[in-house]
């Protein structure tokens, strides 16, 4: 068998694998939608209990972790491995609202708000916005494998692994700047073992309803991204 057809065999194989992911997540959140959403998800958010609080940070962990053991049992290469990662992430993030939306009829649109991630604070943004995060990751896993199957493959260089990595902190800073607020209003930062600026902060959190999104600062992060790949891309195919 040719490096190209076990690189096609390995690609559909943690395809099929970042499917199931996706449909596993979904189930998991129909259950905590079921219980905590009855009526249909929408913000302000309901309080967890801490065992569930917690519950959710593991299963979050576990899931990068699957994601991450498997990239690395596939791949060959460090670029191979982070190809992989990339591309099972993206998979089983557009994949996991496939199957809400199949499950629940939800979102209604790619507009509708919800929880992204829960570490180190809560995330939350627009359904289109890890979407559209995972489409460049998918963009960054072809580019990747082609041109290592071309044998033509170059490392990222300092400034464009400055852009991937800055732009990637704008974005996660777009997701978290809404809690990061509500923390520091709290007086959580100030006071990080007082029961009253918890209380503050529990009693701002379920009173929260998202307004707007930061889509100036998206689109500043996932430009600096693909900017810095398309550079990569070019500058290896010139060598």
């Amino acid at each position: 068998m040719s490096h190209k057809q076990t690189t096609l065999w390995k690609v559909l194989a943690l395809v099929l694998f970042s499917i199931a992911m996706g449909l596993l997540e979904a189930v998991v959140v129909v259950y905590l939608r079921r219980l905590y959403y009855p009526e249909g998800f929408t913000f302000p958010l309901a309080t967890m209990s801490t065992e569930i609080y917690l519950t959710e940070l593991l299963r979050e962990v576990a899931t990068i972790v699957m994601l991450v053991s498997i990239s690395a049992a596939v791949g060959r290469s460090y670029y191979e491995r982070l190809a992989y990662f990339l591309m099972n992430f993206a998979v089983w993030d557009i994949f996991y609202y496939v199957f809400l939306k199949v499950l629940l009829d939800w979102p209604a649109t790619l507009l509708d708000w919800d929880i992204l991630f829960l570490i180190p604070i809560t995330w939350i943004g627009p359904v289109l916005a890890p979407v559209l995060c995972s489409l460049v990751m998918l963009g960054m896993t072809g580019l990747i494998l082609r041109f290592e199957d071309a044998g033509k493959l170059l490392p990222f260089s300092r400034m464009e692994w400055s852009g991937i990595l800055g732009g990637s902190v704008i974005i996660f800073v777009t997701f978290i700047r809404d809690y990061a607020l509500l923390i520091s209003a709290s007086g959580l930062l100030s006071t990080p073992k007082s029961q009253q600026a918890l209380a503050v902060f529990q009693q701002f959190s379920a009173a929260y309803i998202p307004q707007t999104y930061a889509w100036g600062w998206f689109s500043l992060g996932l430009g600096v991204i693909m900017f810095s790949v398309l550079h990569w891309s070019r500058r290896v195919g010139k060598a």
